[in-house]
C-alpha cells in the first residue's frame, strides 16, 4: 500500500510537471535556428561569406579584395563540417545596424589602389562574382528587372561593366532595407537577445513585452564617386548625407590605379507582417513552379503505368510457368526438362559463385550504406529538420549518417560473402575493403580537385587540418563500425540456397543480342523517374539556388527504388529464360546503369545550361563532383536491383520441386 501510494504521488507529480511545461511552451519553430529579438537601438552586425560566381564556381575570401575591415580585426565565425567542405568562409564585417534607426554611414576610404588590386577587382567583376552578406542568419537579397520580369538574387555584384564600355566600376555604396516584425511575448520584457541569443529578462510581472525580429534583408547596390580628400576627414560610422544612386557614369567609382575608393551604406527599417517562422519563404520560392509540378506528376504517372504493366505481365508469366511445372508428375518433369529450354534448366548453376565475388560483396555493402544515408537524410529534410537557415547542416548530417551506417555495410557485405563462399574465412578483408572502397574513391577525386583549388587560392580548397579531421572520422569511426558490422555478419546465419550447384558449369547458349546492350538500356527507365528532379538539384548546386522541395524528392526516390527493383528483376528473369545463369553482375548493373545516364546528363547540363561556366579549372571541378555523384548513384541503385533480384531468384527456385 505504501509503495502504491508513493508511485501514485510520483505519477501525479509527473503529470503536473508535464502540464506546467505544456502551458509554458506555446510552440516552437522546427526548421532552422533560434529566434533573435532586438530592442530599439540595439546593435546588429552583418557577416560576410565567401565571394561566389556561377562563372567559375571557385569561392574566394571576402577580404581578398580591398574592402573595409572591422575595427577589432577580421574574425572567422564558427563553421560546421558541411560549411567548410562547401567552401563557406563566414567572417565578421564592419557593417553595423541599429534597430529602428534609419541612417547613412561612412565606413572607410582605401589607400590608392595598386596594380594587383585593380587587376583582381577587374577579374572578379568580369567573372560576375557576388558578395554574400548575412544579417541575423538571413542572406541579403536584391531584385533586378530583365525584360519586364522581376528576378530575385542572393548577394550583390563586386562591380559591373556598362554595355559598350571598356571601364569597370566598383560597388561601394549599399542601400539596405531591413524588414522587421514586432514581437510580443508574455510575462517577460525582452531587453535584447543579440547575435548569440543571450538576453536580459526583467519585470516578469508585466502582462506583455515587445521586441523586434528581422524577417527580411534586401539591398540596392550602387557605385558612387566621392571626393577622397573630403571623405578621409570622416571617421568610421560618421553620418553622411543620403546618396541617390547615380545614373551617369562620370559620377560612378571607376576601378583604376591610384584611385581611392570610399565605402558607405545606408539602412532603412521597414515594418512587415511576415512572421519569423515564415521569413525564409521569400528565398525558397521556386521559379517555374507550374512546370515543376506538371513535370513531376507526368513523370510519376508514366512510370507507375509502365511499372504496373511490367509487373502484371511478369507475375502472369512466372505463375503460368510454375503452375505448369507443378502440375506434372516426376517423369513428366524430367521429360519436360529434357525437351524445354528456359530458367528451369539452369537450376544447377543459378547459385554458382560469380566472377569477382569479393568486389560484388564490397560494392553491395557500400550501396547499402549510401542508400541508408540517402533515405534518412531525405526523410529528415522533408520533415524540415535540415533548413537552409542552418548552413552546412545537410552535408554534415549526410557525412555523420554515412559514418554510423558502416555497421550495416559491414554486416551485409560479410553475410553475403558467407552465403557465396559457405564460410567466414576472409571476412576481415571484406570489412576493410567495404570501409575503404567508396570513401577511397571519393578521397582520391577530392585530393586531385583540392590541388586544383589550392593552385587557384580558392576558399573552396579543403584545409590540411580538415583533411586530418576527415581521416580521423574515417579511420576512428567508420572503419571500426564496419568491422563490428562484419563481426556481427559472421555470427548471423548464412542464406541457404534452395538448390544444389552442379560441379560442372552448364554451357551458356549464344545470345541473339549482347547482354551489355540490354543492361545499358535497362537504365533508361529509372533515369526517366530521376532526370527532372536532377535538373533542379544541379541548378541548386551550380547556379546558387535554394533547393527545398524534399517532399518531391522523397516521392521520386521512393519511385526510383521501386523501378530499379522491377527493372532488375525483369532483366534477371529474361537472362534466366535464355539459360544464362551468370545473372549476378547483370542484376547489379541493370539498375546501376542509370548512373551512366546521370553522368551523361551532367555533361549535357554543363554544355547547354552552364554556358556561363568558364575555364578548364571550373569544368574539371564540375566533372569531378559529377563523377562522385554518379558513382554513389551506381552503388545505391545497383544494390537495390541486385538484392531484389537475389531474393527473387531464391524465391523462384525454392518454389520448384527438386529431387
Amino acid at each position: 500500500m505504501a509503495l502504491s501510494s508513493i508511485s501514485r504521488r510520483k505519477y501525479l507529480a509527473a503529470l503536473l510537471f508535464l502540464d506546467l511545461i505544456l502551458q509554458t511552451c506555446n510552440g516552437f519553430y522546427l526548421p532552422g535556428s533560434y529566434m533573435n529579438t532586438y530592442s530599439n537601438g540595439g546593435e546588429i552586425y552583418a557577416k560576410v561569406n565567401s565571394l561566389t560566381s556561377i562563372e567559375t564556381e571557385l569561392p574566394f575570401s571576402y577580404y581578398s579584395l580591398p574592402y573595409c575591415e572591422p575595427q577589432g580585426g577580421v574574425k572567422k565565425s564558427a563553421e560546421n563540417l558541411g560549411e567548410l567542405l562547401m567552401g563557406d568562409q563566414i567572417d565578421n564585417s564592419p557593417y553595423r545596424f541599429r534597430m529602428n534607426v534609419n541612417e547613412s554611414i561612412y565606413l572607410c576610404t582605401t589607400p590608392p589602389l595598386s596594380e594587383n588590386q585593380v587587376k583582381l577587382l577587374k577579374q572578379r567583376t568580369h567573372d560576375l562574382y557576388q558578395v554574400n552578406m548575412i544579417l541575423d542568419n538571413l542572406p541579403v537579397m536584391r531584385f533586378t528587372n530583365q525584360n519586364g520580369v522581376k528576378i530575385q538574387w542572393t548577394g550583390f555584384p563586386v562591380g559591373y561593366t556598362p554595355p559598350g564600355s571598356n571601364d569597370d566600376y566598383i560597388i561601394n555604396h549599399l542601400k539596405f532595407k531591413v524588414f522587421i516584425h514586432e514581437y510580443e511575448g508574455a510575462g517577460v520584457e525582452i531587453i535584447g537577445t543579440g547575435e548569440e541569443g543571450l538576453g536580459v529578462i526583467s519585470e516578469a510581472d508585466k502582462k506583455k513585452a515587445s521586441g523586434y525580429e528581422i524577417v527580411g534583408f534586401e539591398v540596392v547596390p550602387c557605385s558612387v564617386k566621392y571626393n577622397p580628400e573630403k571623405m578621409t576627414k570622416l571617421h568610421i560610422y560618421d553620418n553622411i548625407t543620403t546618396v541617390s544612386c547615380p545614373q551617369e557614369l562620370e559620377n560612378s567609382q571607376i576601378i583604376r590605379e591610384q584611385e581611392r575608393v570610399s565605402f558607405t551604406y545606408e539602412v532603412e527599417f521597414l515594418k512587415s507582417n511576415v512572421r519569423w517562422p515564415s521569413r525564409w519563404d521569400a528565398y525558397l520560392k521556386m521559379e517555374g513552379a507550374r512546370v515543376h509540378w506538371f513535370s513531376i506528376l507526368n513523370s510519376l504517372m508514366v512510370i507507375f503505368f509502365l511499372a504496373g504493366i511490367v509487373f502484371v505481365i511478369f507475375l502472369r508469366t512466372v505463375r503460368r510457368d510454375l503452375a505448369r511445372y507443378e502440375e506434372l508428375d516426376k517423369e513428366a518433369q524430367a521429360q519436360m526438362n529434357e525437351e524445354l529450354s528456359g530458367w528451369k534448366l539452369v537450376v544447377g548453376d543459378v547459385f554458382r559463385e560469380p566472377n569477382h565475388s569479393k568486389l560484388l560483396c564490397v560494392m553491395v555493402a557500400d550501396g547499402v550504406q549510401i542508400t541508408g544515408m540517402a533515405v534518412v537524410t531525405i526523410i529528415f529534410a522533408a520533415l524540415g529538420f535540415m533548413s537552409p537557415a542552418s548552413r552546412g547542416m545537410l552535408l554534415t548530417g549526410m557525412i555523420l549518417l554515412y559514418l554510423f551506417l558502416g555497421i550495416a555495410a559491414g554486416y551485409v557485405g560479410v553475410r553475403m560473402w558467407r552465403t557465396i563462399k559457405g564460410s567466414s574465412e576472409g571476412w576481415r578483408s571484406i570489412a576493410w575493403s567495404t570501409a575503404c572502397f567508396f570513401p577511397g574513391i571519393v578521397f582520391v577525386i577530392l585530393t586531385v580537385l583540392n590541388f586544383i583549388l589550392w593552385g587557384s587560392k580558392s576558399t573552396g580548397a579543403i584545409p590540411i587540418s580538415l583533411y586530418f579531421v576527415l581521416l580521423s572520422l574515417w579511420f576512428c569511426i567508420s572503419v571500426p563500425l564496419t568491422l563490428l558490422g562484419g563481426l556481427l555478419g559472421t555470427r548471423a546465419e548464412p542464406i541457404e540456397y534452395p538448390v544444389r550447384t552442379n560441379q560442372i558449369p552448364r554451357e551458356i547458349p549464344p545470345h541473339k543480342y549482347p547482354s551489355w546492350l540490354l543492361v545499358l538500356g535497362a537504365g533508361t527507365l529509372p533515369f526517366g523517374t530521376l532526370f527532372i528532379e536532377l535538373f533542379f538539384i544541379l541548378s541548386s548546386i551550380w547556379l546558387g539556388r535554394f533547393y527545398y522541395v524534399f517532399g518531391f524528392l522523397l516521392v521520386v526516390f521512393t519511385l526510383l527504388v521501386i523501378v530499379c527493383a522491377e527493372v532488375s528483376v525483369v532483366l534477371t528473369y529474361m537472362h534466366l529464360c535464355v539459360e544464362d545463369w551468370m545473372w549476378w553482375w547483370k542484376a547489379f548493373y541493370a539498375s546501376g546503369s542509370v548512373a551512366f545516364f546521370v553522368f551523361l546528363y551532367s555533361v549535357n547540363y554543363l554544355i547547354f545550361d552552364l554556358r556561363s561556366l568558364s575555364g578548364p579549372v571550373s569544368a574539371m571541378l564540375y566533372l569531378g563532383y559529377s563523377l562522385i555523384m554518379a558513382i554513389a548513384i551506381m552503388l545505391s541503385t545497383g544494390t537495390i536491383g541486385f538484392l531484389t533480384s537475389f531474393y527473387f531468384v531464391h524465391y523462384l527456385f525454392s518454389s520448384v520441386k527438386i529431387d
